[in-house]
């Protein structure tokens, strides 16, 4: 099944480590668009962007693969070496044609058990195994870079550790790096039916096994989740399990992207329901906001590249990445100043 026609279906029934360009710490805006920025350090969107390709450097991240075992060493060691404790929460699953797969999540955390404030920043990181909307039907059948869808929400992810990994915030942060969100059952081989429970299997294990990873559940406050948030000509609406499931972060986000100036990517509108990752978290009781592409008209289906040969690093945009990751670093370090920095 197309994915955009299962989202409207959804909606209606419910490597090379590439040198730092920007990285060199520079002075922190003291405002921007009527926002005090003097704490929040500066996203660097070029190091976000680095990260990413080296994650597409390994090749597909697809399940079983020693692509994907080599990346989930790299990510792993990334976030380690900004000083993080990280756990590796290793499972099986099966796919939609009963394949069974090994599947790794990747959790980095930011502060010790004893911060009883803590938020979950997360993304996929698996490639999906087959570009099944590519124009060229010979391709529906190979598997994708995944640079925006997967990649580019854990470059983020780890810019973000870099950027914090030497200030003390009161704020806990559960990084998590889902596998296995884009193996859902594809075009090819579907049969009509609601293939829902085929996404997303990584977070559909965690939150199954969750009091395996979180200590105390009530000591998450919130989630964000990140999906495609580094590609070309897109825009961002307020997707609706989100709304409906976790309305305050919504509002958190868009008003501190409006607030920053990057209203014209955080676009001030409903959107339609979509199965992703953010739905398990949400589920175990921690409310998640989905920041999600869409194209830039702004409608239900998602960018030009999604699940296409053509999600590669050149489509990867330092623009949408830095309006993403500043607005997300803001967002973190108003919870810290909130709860007491």
């Amino acid at each position: 099944m197309n994915k955009c026609v299962r989202v409207v279906k959804i909606t209606l029934v419910l490597v090379v480590s590439l040198l730092f360009v920007c990285c060199k710490s520079k002075k922190n805006e003291e405002q921007q668009e009527g926002l005090s920025m003097q704490n929040v350090p500066t996203f660097c969107a070029d190091s976000a962007y680095s990260y990413i390709a080296a994650q597409c450097a390994f090749g597909p991240r697809v399940m079983n693969s020693a692509a994907h075992d080599s990346c989930a060493k790299y990510i792993m060691d990334k976030f380690a070496s900004y000083g993080l404790d990280v756990i590796s929460q290793d499972g099986v699953t099966t796919l939609y044609d009963g394949t069974k797969v090994n599947l790794k999540n990747i959790i980095a955390r930011y502060g010790g058990d004893d911060v009883d404030y803590r938020i979950i920043i997360c993304s996929h990181w698996d490639s999906r195994p087959w570009a099944d909307n590519d124009a060229d039907e010979a391709n529906h059948h190979s598997p994708i870079d995944g640079a925006n869808d997967g990649a580019s929400g854990v470059g983020v992810m780890m810019e973000v550790a870099r950027l914090i990994q030497n200030d003390t915030l009161n704020v806990g942060i559960d990084f998590i790096c889902f596998d296995a969100e884009d193996c859902g059952t594809p075009q090819w081989a579907d049969d009509g039916n609601n293939d829902a429970d085929t996404w997303c299997l990584g977070s559909q294990y965690w939150a199954d096994n969750v009091k395996s990873v979180v200590s105390d559940i009530n000591k998450y406050k919130y989630g964000i989740l990140l999906d495609m948030v580094g590609g070309n000509e897109c825009s961002f609406l307020k997707e609706a399990f989100s709304m409906m499931y976790a309305n305050s972060v919504v509002d958190k986000i868009w008003s501190t992207a409006k607030r920053l100036g990057y209203d014209n990517y955080f676009v001030d509108q409903t959107g339609g329901g979509i199965t992703d990752d953010h739905i398990q978290v949400n589920k175990v009781g921690i409310p998640c906001a989905d920041i999600i592409a869409s194209d830039v008209q702004g409608r239900l289906c998602f960018p030009m590249t999604w699940h296409t040969k053509n999600d590669n690093i050149q489509n990867i945009n330092v623009n949408t990445l830095k309006a993403v990751g500043q607005t997300l670093m803001a967002v973190i370090y108003d919870s810290a100043s909130a709860n007491g920095k």
